[in-house]
């Protein structure tokens, strides 16, 4: 892919293009990072839920990984507006959060403490994707606190309301995440799932669905 355009990288933390995803990677874009947190010098400060400072059709994709279990609720339907309002009409977001289903059924079989993986932060247990990194929140960032959650559907549900045409999702519960590709545009269901599997290596698990 050649100058594929504007990247906006929400909620990004120290993460910077290269730990994004192979789509992103291998494409030649121009990212710019948004976070709340100004201690990961992002280009851009502001929120999921305010980021006026970013101009109405003017990135040609938004990445965001991990942000949306950090909202409540309520504040999901604007964070997916304010995501949609800022790319242009053949846009496309690529978004990750924990796959619920996979962590519940980690705690119905009394697993709540014990490690899921591994980390670059270390050990990841069923409470710490419930509600937060235990350790990170320890040392004082609130930041990482998680408001509420998703199952495969649910996520692409509300992902649809907030104006995206076209979809595709898949569940990983083996790492106990769920991706979403939408776009701005209808796209036919095939070109969909090329999107989805091109953020990933060649061999990805992979169960779910499109909605082109």
């Amino acid at each position: 892919m050649e100058n594929p355009g504007k990247l906006l990288h929400v909620g990004c933390g120290p993460k910077r293009l290269a730990q994004t995803t192979r789509f992103f990677r291998e494409g030649q874009w121009q990212e710019t990072r948004l976070d709340i947190d100004p201690a990961v010098q992002p280009d851009v400060l502001g929120s999921l839920t305010d980021m006026g400072a970013i101009p109405d059709a003017s990135m040609q994709a938004v990445f965001s990984s991990h942000n949306l279990e950090h909202l409540y609720p309520h504040e999901v339907p604007k964070a997916l507006a304010e995501m949609r309002r800022v790319l242009d009409a053949q846009g496309v977001l690529v978004l990750t959060c924990p796959d619920l289903q996979a962590v519940a059924q980690r705690v119905a079989d009394d697993q709540l403490l014990e490690p899921a993986y591994q980390s670059p932060a270390g050990p990841i247990a069923p409470l710490d994707m419930l509600y937060g990194h235990r350790p990170a929140m320890a040392a004082g960032n609130l930041f990482m606190a998680h408001r509420c959650g998703f199952t495969l559907r649910v996520l692409m549900g509300v992902i649809q309301q907030a104006g995206f045409v076209g979809l595709a999702g898949l569940r990983r519960p083996d790492l106990f995440d769920l991706w979403v590709v939408a776009t701005v545009d209808a796209r036919a269901e095939a070109d969909m799932k090329a999107l989805l599997l091109a953020q990933f290596a060649p061999v990805v698990a992979q169960q779910g669905g499109t909605n082109g």
